[in-house]
């Protein structure tokens, strides 16, 4: 399976109100960045954020599945279908993208 470039374009949409969103195919889908740093990926027509202890239960209880072996989990239909939950759910993913970015950098 590859990357949907049309699902691309769509989360690409959903995400304009945060500045600094970039992405490039790899993985046979797409990074999704911001700033540089990777907070999700795309596999098909399947939104996978970054997720850590902080968030990882929101995903399991949601019923996500995990893109093994990476730290991403599927985004829930109901985030992706309301806007303030999406970017909530992103803002998260961001941060700990950073976050993860800045200790790999050390």
């Amino acid at each position: 399976m590859t990357g949907d470039a049309g699902f691309l374009q769509h989360v690409t949409e959903l995400l304009e109100p945060i500045d600094g969103i970039t992405s490039r195919a790899m993985f046979g889908g797409y990074g999704i960045f911001h700033d540089g740093d990777m907070f999700a990926l795309i596999y098909g027509s399947t939104l996978y954020f970054k997720v850590n202890e902080e968030n990882i239960d929101q995903y399991e209880e949601a019923g996500s599945s995990k893109f093994k072996p990476m730290p991403y989990y599927e985004v829930p239909e109901e985030v992706m279908e309301n806007e303030e939950a999406f970017l909530e759910w992103a803002e998260i993913s961001i941060d700990i993208g950073h976050r993860t970015a800045k200790k790999k950098k050390r």
